[in-house]
């Protein structure tokens, strides 16, 4: 076994840890966590297809990489602070998540 098989291997179990972390519930495939471990994972194989030329696998492992990615900063946009609560369509500000009355 190659260093690069270890890495492969190591990128695929990133993948599948956060798929069935999901699958158990003990991870929300919209959490940091489960998208980074897709990207890194997914970046990984990537970039072992490339070097292997394996054009399919490329597509599937770069496509998971960039909707992973894409996903991961819509969410650090949504949740960054803007210095002000923001507001509700009835000018009353919104309940920030986890608090409640």
């Amino acid at each position: 076994m190659t260093l690069v098989d270890v890495i492969e291997i190591v990128g695929s179990l990133l993948i599948l840890s956060a798929f069935a972390a999901a699958q158990s519930r003990r991870l929300s495939p919209h959490s940091y966590r489960y998208l980074a471990l897709n990207i890194v994972g997914s970046t990984v194989l990537a970039v072992i297809a490339l070097l292997h030329q394996s054009w399919g696998f490329l597509l599937l492992e770069a496509s998971w990489a960039v909707i992973s990615t894409v996903s991961l900063v819509r969410l650090l946009g949504r949740n960054r602070p803007t210095g002000r609560p923001a507001e509700q369509p009835t000018g009353r500000p919104a309940e920030q998540p986890g608090l409640h009355s």
